[in-house]
């Protein structure tokens, strides 16, 4: 372990930003780590939440005025888990503070915004990344590398998709993410797009024809007070692509979906080629299927255990979960900040997030006109 300590300020101190300090308050479990990593400020608007953080011994500034996490002498990097109408503001400030930035997704609520974002970023001399952590899971690694191992042949097609079922419920009260004025237009494509698109533009797939499929199913949610609110946010989102793989297009279908019977958190990605194929999902989190063409042709099954790209103190023999993975993606950032990544993957760069941009709002043209849209980047 290096003697640096790479020291963090979170805004936005609710759900993520507990999770986050939880991946920090037990960094000491990755083995040879290039760097330590401690949390030291905090902002939120909520004192309930604020009061939370008191516990853990390395804050030592808690506060509502996010411009006092900017001007801390005692923040290296600002991780940011607010609303997708907040990220412009915040992101460029934190970006013109000089301060280093790890962004929630979607990196702005449209376009426009995430190309200002960009801007203030390139004009920095700051490291920035996106948070996407669902290909930092042992089966996800997998699929990346049996993809790169050249062994599944040409590649036929690719499906990915991110699938919630809690919007089933009409009786769920509205909130920041089922309002456009907050979310964006994009609506579900903000919220569960990256995830979705952030293994396929790693590995050079990057749509070039897209017809989306968009559905605003339920449209009204109680308000909390005994009325009613718009819902006027896409529920659901199809986009069936192709990419250029080798010289060939290859079709890519996109799903993100809000209301997905019987899925909880169910993120997934399959890939098929001439010689094999590969497909994880976690609805079965230790499960890797592998398919190879021969005499006969079999879907085989493998039993995962606890491998991320950084190696931690937990048996391989036992389980992973969503703080697990979560905390490899944050590894993956200090690593690759510190010049120490070593052709391990990383997180989703800034060029990426604008790429899934692009992707989002040429859906929302292919839905305006019925037709299919070329993406241009």
């Amino acid at each position: 372990m290096m003697n640096n300590i790479a020291k963090v300020g979170i805004i936005g101190g609710g759900l993520m930003g507990k999770e986050a300090a939880s991946a920090f308050g037990r960094w000491f479990a990755l083995n040879d780590y290039p760097v330590a990593v401690e949390l030291s400020a905090v902002c939120d608007l909520d004192e309930e939440v604020l009061g939370w953080y008191e516990q853990i011994p390395s804050v030592q500034l808690i506060t509502s005025d996010y411009e006092q996490i900017l001007a801390s002498d005692q923040v290296d990097v600002v991780y940011v888990a607010l609303p997708h109408h907040l990220h412009e503001e915040y992101y460029i400030d934190i970006l013109e503070s000089g301060k280093d930035l790890l962004a929630e997704k979607p990196f702005g609520m449209n376009l426009q915004a995430a190309k200002n974002i960009y801007g203030a970023f390139e004009a920095s001399s700051s490291f920035v990344r996106c948070s996407s952590e669902f290909p930092f899971l042992p089966g996800a690694q997998r699929v990346i590398a049996e993809i790169n191992s050249g062994r599944m042949g040409d590649i036929m097609e690719i499906h990915a998709g991110f699938l919630h079922a809690s919007d089933l419920n009409p009786q769920k009260p509205i909130n920041w993410k089922r309002q456009s004025q907050f979310c964006g237009e994009i609506g579900v494509m903000g919220d569960l797009g990256i995830h979705v698109i952030h293994i396929p533009l790693r590995l050079g797939w990057q749509p070039r024809r897209l017809y989306s499929q968009l559905q605003k199913v339920i449209t009204r949610r109680p308000d909390g007070q005994g009325g009613w609110a718009e819902s006027d946010t896409w529920n659901n989102a199809t986009l069936t692509t192709d990419v250029n793989i080798e010289g060939k297009d290859i079709p890519m279908t996109l799903e993100m979906k809000r209301l997905a019977p019987g899925q909880k958190n169910s993120w997934y990605i399959e890939v098929l080629g001439t010689e094999g194929g590969v497909r994880y999902s976690t609805k079965d989190t230790k499960t890797l299927w592998t398919f190879r063409r021969g005499e006969e042709q079999a879907w085989q099954q493998i039993d995962l255990g606890f491998q991320g790209p950084f190696p931690t103190i937990t048996g391989g023999i036992f389980e992973v979960g969503f703080p697990d993975y979560f905390m490899q993606m944050l590894a993956a950032y200090f690593a690759e900040r510190e010049g120490s990544l070593n052709g391990r993957f990383g997180c989703l760069t800034p060029q990426e997030a604008l790429m899934s941009h692009h992707i989002f709002q040429a859906a929302l043209e292919s839905k305006r006109t019925q037709s299919v849209v070329e993406i241009t980047y």
